[in-house]
């Protein structure tokens, strides 16, 4: 009679965790409540990311975008970023090339935009007065649109907002603070790209 009990309490038993574990896979394999797993997004907004970076990635970044832009032309220049924004180049001068540098400082607008102030102007040895060299720059150099040299201000206004790029995406300059490599820049991406 030992035997017949224990045999049967086994069965019971295996019986009893064959069917608990039956009882959690059917749970685990049921779908979740009605609750949508996706969070809603408004498609009536644009998108907009914040990204910070820091001079010497914005330096690479401008003169890898006057490169593939064909912006330089024929007359070579470019920009390095320090405390100050850097413009390196040559200008013709009485049938030879003069080194000439520029220095400005960046000031971001409320809506978004820069103006480079013109701080320092070196062309060789020579002393040239700054509005002559800005509207020689402003003549030869391929500048996109949305730049523009104004040379009785002896400044750079570059647009940002009419800075065209793929799928419509917009930028701003947020903060642009080169002694502080504080460098950030707001990135809308229209609702519609989506």
């Amino acid at each position: 009679m030992t035997k017949v009990k224990w045999k049967t309490l086994f069965f019971s038993l295996l019986a009893i965790n064959i069917l608990v574990i039956l009882f959690f896979l059917i749970l685990v394999n049921l779908p979740a409540k009605d609750k949508e797993l996706k969070p809603k997004v408004s498609h009536e907004e644009d998108i907009q990311f914040q990204i910070h970076t820091n001079r010497e990635d914005l330096t690479r970044l401008i003169n890898q975008y006057l490169d593939k832009e064909g912006l330089t032309g024929s007359m070579h220049y470019e920009v390095y970023l320090t405390d100050e924004v850097e413009l390196y180049g040559t200008m013709p001068f009485f049938n030879r090339e003069v080194e000439m540098k520029l220095t400005f400082e960046p000031i971001a607008q409320k809506n978004g935009d820069l103006i480079l102030k013109q701080k320092s102007i070196a062309v060789g040895r020579m002393n040239l007065p700054v509005s002559y060299v800005m509207n020689l720059i402003n003549e030869r150099y391929n500048m996109p649109e949305w730049v523009s040299i104004s040379p009785n201000d002896e400044a750079i206004y570059v647009s940002l907002q009419d800075m065209e790029l793929k799928s419509d995406i917009r930028v701003k300059a947020k903060d642009f603070n080169l002694k502080k490599d504080d460098i950030s820049f707001l990135l809308t991406i229209p609702s519609s790209f989506q």
